[in-house]
């Protein structure tokens, strides 16, 4: 399996390659050659796997410069009851009927990034083992994304990692999470700006080529193909628990397997766009549901084919915060696929159009974009926010998320008769305590193991929104 760039670069690399490298050498984002199909009969020899085993399944398709056998050892090192709680993993739970909660959250920093964040830093350690290289991983994050990086790859061997993140526009436990690690290998960076300047650093940093590998850069957001294509398993894993096995399956080409849909809280379009991976190798996929908050950039374009940056100043600070993004960044994948993976024409779009006008219209391929690709979307606000906590709370005695609750309330307004509806939980709720408390009239519960955190010792280094300012960090740090 060869990877390409959205943006037409003519190299064609190996799953390890790309690994390490993040972006492609022309500011793209890589994308398999092409997405391996799976038939019933494949489908139903996955149901039942364990979920390392599955993921094992599915990656093995797209990964074949790592022995098969260590491969599947990495996956089973990974996905364990220990690190995730629950023999499933992610395990579903019936809210009422044909809604499900598609539990992601029960790993080490209470987030679904941790789904893939923990595979990649058992990657990333053996490809630098197997190398005898290093790797400084540069991220961004606007909550979940650094903390789960950075739980991931602290002690892992030959492995730095320096994690961008809006001063001040985290919450309490998130900020705590991130700021409290002592370890010598993790670095927090505070930019005097929002999610976006973030991502724009680490973009700017990757796309200077000569101090990328003077420095040996790599990345751990979800622009990293690596990480994407872990998130993939959990579509199948929800698929497999929300669907009745078919006693019968029936020969590729007839019959027709169970659909479902799943609703999916989405800023910087990484969550959502593994779930247009999974429908394109043919999971029996309805409707890809993306739910924003008042930051609505994805929910317009799906509504107008219109996709419409927002300026730092017009980003909301809201109570979803890790959603406050108005640029996301793995749409590209998806407009590479819409487009007929027309990489020039994806090219001019995001390196020019967008780049001058700060916008592009794609208002004549929304039809295929709903059709072909299955994907709708709204918006959930802050009333709807707390609306729907307090009602999941006394209905159903569960306490969601921030977010998860911006897909609840979508998913509900999405949902079709006879297909279940799979709203992807995004974190735990005592990372939105504050929220929470004015929903329901009390903390969330807190595992004991983060108790405290807000008060211990907190390591941080607040930067402007400067690329240059950044660089200089991380070189002083990599003598």
């Amino acid at each position: 399996m060869l990877y390409v760039s959205t943006r037409g670069h003519p190299d064609r690399k190996h799953f390890c390659e790309i690994l390490l490298e993040g972006l492609a050498p022309d500011g793209g984002l890589y994308l398999p050659e092409r997405y391996p199909q799976v038939d019933a009969a494949t489908l139903a020899k996955w149901r039942g796997l364990p979920y390392a085993d599955l993921a094992f399944e599915i990656l093995s398709l797209y990964i074949d410069d790592i022995p098969a056998e260590d491969l599947r050892a990495i996956c089973r090192k990974t996905y364990t009851a220990e690190v995730f709680g629950t023999r499933e993993i992610v395990p579903l739970k019936r809210l009422e009927d044909g809604v499900f909660l598609q539990a992601l959250s029960n790993g080490p920093t209470l987030a679904f990034k941790d789904m893939a964040m923990q595979l990649l830093g058992n990657l990333f350690e053996y490809e630098l083992a197997r190398r005898g290289e290093e790797l400084n991983i540069l991220g961004a994050t606007s909550g979940d994304t650094g903390s789960a990086a950075k739980y991931a790859m602290r002690g892992k061997k030959g492995v730095r990692v320096f994690m961008t993140s809006p001063h001040g526009r985290m919450s309490p436990f998130q900020q705590a999470q991130m700021f409290s690690l002592q370890d010598a290998n993790i670095h927090n960076l505070a930019i005097e700006g929002v999610f976006d300047e973030c991502q724009d650093i680490v973009k700017a940093v990757s796309n200077d080529l000569e101090f990328k590998r003077k420095y040996r850069i790599g990345t751990v957001n979800s622009i990293n193909w690596a990480r994407l294509v872990a998130q993939v398993v959990y579509y199948f894993a929800g698929y497999f628990q929300a669907t009745r096995p078919h006693p019968n399956p029936p020969p590729e080409g007839e019959g027709v397997l169970p659909q479902v849909s799943f609703a999916v809280p989405s800023g910087n379009f990484g969550n959502i766009c593994a779930g247009h991976v999974a429908r394109s190798m043919g999971l029996p996929i309805a409707r890809l549901v993306a739910a924003t908050n008042e930051n609505d950039v994805l929910d317009e374009f799906f509504r107008t084919g219109v996709y419409r940056v927002r300026a730092s100043k017009d980003t909301y600070e809201t109570s979803s915060p890790s959603m406050d993004i108005s640029k996301a960044s793995n749409f590209e994948r998806f407009v590479f696929d819409l487009l007929g993976r027309d990489g020039a024409k994806v090219r001019y779009l995001f390196a020019e159009e967008l780049a001058v006008k700060g916008r592009f219209d794609l208002s004549a391929d929304m039809g295929r974009a709903r059709t072909d690709y299955g994907f709708t979307s709204g918006k959930s606000i802050h009333a709807d926010r707390l609306a729907t906590i307090r009602d999941t709370f006394e209905r159903f005695g569960i306490t969601i998320d921030t977010h998860t609750a911006d897909g609840l309330k979508v998913a509900r307004e999405q949902r079709q008769p006879g297909t279940p509806m799979i709203v992807l939980e995004t974190a735990l709720p005592i990372k939105f305590a504050a929220t929470i408390v004015e929903a329901l009239g009390h903390e969330p519960e807190r595992p004991a193991k983060f108790a405290g955190i807000e008060a211990l010792p907190k390591r941080v280094t607040v930067l402007p929104a400067d690329v240059a300012r950044v660089k200089q960090f991380i070189a002083a740090h990599c003598a």
